[in-house]
């Protein structure tokens, strides 16, 4: 029914009179919330429109009300303190733990407890890699001019240090990269920077940078500097590709001649072992034949000296049947006449199958001469007749 409906009368919701119009009453509304809250925590109400603490419907401190709510509010203070006091850590983090604003340790990976409002902690991501780039035209040792461009790898070694040591650790670096890439150049020569020099003079950017920053305690860790190929000034752009072309053509004919010497050393190589081991074989070979012969010669002596005459004149028919032995010469006695006596020699040694114009051995060299004597005797028969 609305308020103002005809025939029911003006009627106000909030202190149930109908007959006035305006605000509520201000006290009966907290004596409601004051009787709800009492039935909540177990007070009793009291009579409606009494005075006194007896009405009330606040707990007094020894009423159960009064208790409980201790309790919730015990409960949401551990609650609270147990939120604050436990944190975790991240594998890729360390845990920086301040006490009284001031540092205190630094935490590993994993859960650990502080203690709330006294001390706090401020993560700090250990892991995380951050590079910028760097690029300067510099003068060298030998006065000439080079363009540099180089890329700085770094991430956070000391967390304390990081956050409390040095104001701003980034600024920091970068102007150590400056520093040591303008000493690093200032000592090197342009052709050692553009050739072989480049992964070296990195190397020595980077302990360079390393060893400013670590003065300075800012916590940091150069992982890697990357120096990108080294450039000339355009106005001897032209010259300096010369002189590189020519250095590759250098380095070319040298490996040439490495490779040619590979090939020809081992076979010399192997052409001297060959003489050498040749050289050996004749060695023993000629110490073996004169082993032979002295140990030949000794067993003649032995010989000589128990039948010298024997052994005089069997030396003597085989030195002269060895001479004799690759001779087509005859020796014939014919001490009685001068008659020439023809032999058909040539002929007897065709006859010989197997027998040479010009080698006999020593065996048909004797049938030969039996032969021959044969025949002076038959002559000289005939003569005596």
């Amino acid at each position: 029914m609305a308020w103002n409906e005809p025939g029911g009368g003006n009627k106000d919701p909030w202190s149930g009179k109908g007959d006035k119009q305006g605000p509520p009453d201000l006290d009966e509304v907290v004596k409601k919330m004051q009787d709800k809250l009492g039935g909540l925590f177990g007070g009793k109400r009291g009579p409606s429109g009494g005075g006194g603490n007896s009405g009330s419907s606040i707990p007094g401190p020894g009423s159960p009300g009064f208790k409980g709510m201790i309790a919730i509010a015990g409960v949401l203070l551990v609650l609270f303190l147990g939120y604050k006091s436990f944190y975790t850590v991240a594998p890729a983090e360390r845990g920086v733990v301040l006490q009284f604003g001031a540092y205190k340790d630094i935490t590993q990976p994993g859960p650990h407890f502080i203690i709330p409002f006294v001390q706090d902690v401020v993560k700090v991501n250990v892991d995380q890699i951050s590079s910028f780039r760097h690029g300067a035209t510099m003068l060298t040792r030998d006065e000439n001019i080079v363009d540099i461009e180089l890329t700085v790898q770094a991430r956070i070694q000391d967390a304390a240090d990081y956050l409390f040591q040095d104001q701003n650790p980034e600024k920091t670096l970068r102007d150590a990269t400056e520093t040591a890439v303008r000493e690093t150049i200032g000592k090197s020569d342009l052709d050692f920077i553009l050739t072989e020099g480049r992964s070296r003079i990195g190397a020595q950017i980077r302990e360079s940078i390393q060893e400013t920053i670590n003065l300075y305690k800012t916590g940091l860790e150069v992982t890697s500097v990357n120096t990108q190929p080294a450039k000339p000034p355009e106005a001897v752009k032209g010259a300096f590709d010369d002189a590189i072309k020519a250095r590759e053509d250098k380095e070319k004919l040298e490996n040439q001649a490495e490779a040619y010497a590979n090939e020809i050393v081992p076979k010399a190589r192997g052409g001297a072992a060959r003489k050498m081991e040749d050289a050996k074989a004749y060695k023993f070979q000629v110490i073996a034949q004169a082993e032979g012969e002295t140990s030949r010669f000794l067993a003649v002596l032995k010989e000589y000296e128990i039948a010298p005459e024997v052994t005089r004149n069997r030396l003597y028919i085989e030195t002269v049947q060895n001479v004799l032995a690759n001779t087509t010469k005859v020796l014939m006695d014919a001490k009685d006449n001068n008659s020439l006596m023809y032999l058909p020699l040539d002929k007897l040694i065709e006859s010989r199958p197997g027998a040479s114009a010009r080698g006999y051995t020593s065996q048909q060299e004797t049938g030969t001469q039996a032969q021959a004597t044969q025949l002076r005797e038959d002559t000289r028969s005939r003569r005596t007749r």
